[in-house]
């Protein structure tokens, strides 16, 4: 979730420098959220809310200081370009900006576990982060606030020293995330990202051989030579889940000089990867291949072909298609010396 606004705040062509307060012992986890990413400095928080974002602006006035600061609840990943140029702008003429939206419900006070009278919504509104303060300001207050209990933001602070704070737009999809069931799934705000994966490969036809293609065993009068049982479909959908998490390819976690995978049938390969998928958190969406070869004639065998994939993958037969086509006799594969397979693979996957 810190990655989501470090990212927004690190490529905004306006935002000088930022600071991430984090918790004592949290270095490892800040540094995993954020590998890859430069040009922030850690800061380590407080007991409450207001300490730890007095800590933060202690090391920026160490740091010389700034004309302007944004103050932002790392809870709230979804943070546009656009939320930030608008509270800049605004701050420009301003000692404060912060982002509002309008009550909608019917809002009420309960006494004594009962409802009790309904609250006018219209002059409630929802304050939300980024908050945008002149620097200096926004310091006196902090040094002159000793109310109880600790401010939940910094726009109470900042009002209680006698300072004006203008109100912008905000945005619904600034949500807070708080508790477990504000990370349920929802249209157009997931913590996924969706990721793809190709995979191919060949295998020399040959007299003698058993022909195995997506787990199915097809009678023709020549089958594949390779290692495993040579199943070039399920080897090619095998790098494409491999490709689609990161995790290398199939010679990687099986390569053909063990023994140990002589003659192996290939749904454990395919089985393996679908595992690793699982194992980041991931999820696989549907998976699609092409089998390239004159013959044998795929179009019989793609209904069971598909069944056996959405049975090793533990996914509906819908989210697995299976394709084929010739080379119109040009090349190996128009030749008849063997068969080729293309796949890919799309998932979805925690963002690290």
């Amino acid at each position: 979730m810190v990655r989501h606004s470090a990212t927004a705040f690190l490529t905004h062509p306006r935002i000088a420098k930022l600071w991430i307060v984090i918790g004592a012992g949290q270095e490892e986890l800040l540094s995993n959220a954020l590998v890859g990413l430069e040009g922030y400095e850690i800061v380590l928080g407080g007991a409450s809310r207001q300490e730890s974002v007095s800590n933060g602006l202690a090391a920026i006035a160490e740091a010389g200081g700034a004309q302007h600061v944004l103050i932002h609840d790392a809870a709230r990943p979804f943070l546009s370009q656009g939320m930030i140029d608008n509270l800049l702008e605004t701050a420009q003429s301003e000692d404060a900006a912060i982002p509002v939206l309008p009550t909608v419900d019917t809002t009420i006070n309960i006494t004594n576990g009962y409802a009790d009278q309904a609250v006018d919504r219209n002059t409630l509104w929802r304050v939300q982060t980024p908050q945008a303060f002149d620097f200096q300001k926004l310091i006196n207050a902090h040094d002159r606030w000793s109310l109880e209990p600790n401010a939940t933001d910094d726009a109470q602070i900042f009002k209680a020293a006698g300072y004006r704070i203008a109100v912008i737009e905000g945005d619904e999809a600034l949500k807070k995330y708080t508790t477990a069931a504000d990370f349920a799934e929802f249209p157009g705000n997931d913590m996924t990202q969706i990721r793809t994966g190709m995979g191919f490969d060949v295998h020399q036809l040959a007299t003698g051989e058993e022909l195995w293609l997506g787990g199915l065993k097809i009678e023709h009068d020549k089958g594949l030579v390779g290692h495993s049982d040579a199943d070039v479909v399920l080897h090619a959908l095998t790098d494409a889940l491999l490709g689609a998490a990161g995790a290398g390819d199939i010679g990687d976690h099986f390569p053909p000089s063990d023994p140990q995978w002589q003659g192996a049938a290939s749904d454990k390969f395919v089985k393996f990867a679908a595992s690793v998928i699982k194992q980041k958190g991931g999820r696989i969406n549907n998976v699609d291949m092409t089998v390239i070869c004159e013959a044998p004639k795929i179009r019989p065998h793609r209904e069971a072909i598909c069944r056996n994939i959405a049975e090793m993958l533990e996914i509906s037969a819908d989210q697995v298609s299976v394709k084929a086509t010739t080379t119109e006799k040009l090349g190996f594969t128009g030749r008849g010396e063997g068969i080729a397979a293309q796949a890919i693979a799309t998932i979805s996957m925690e963002y690290a």
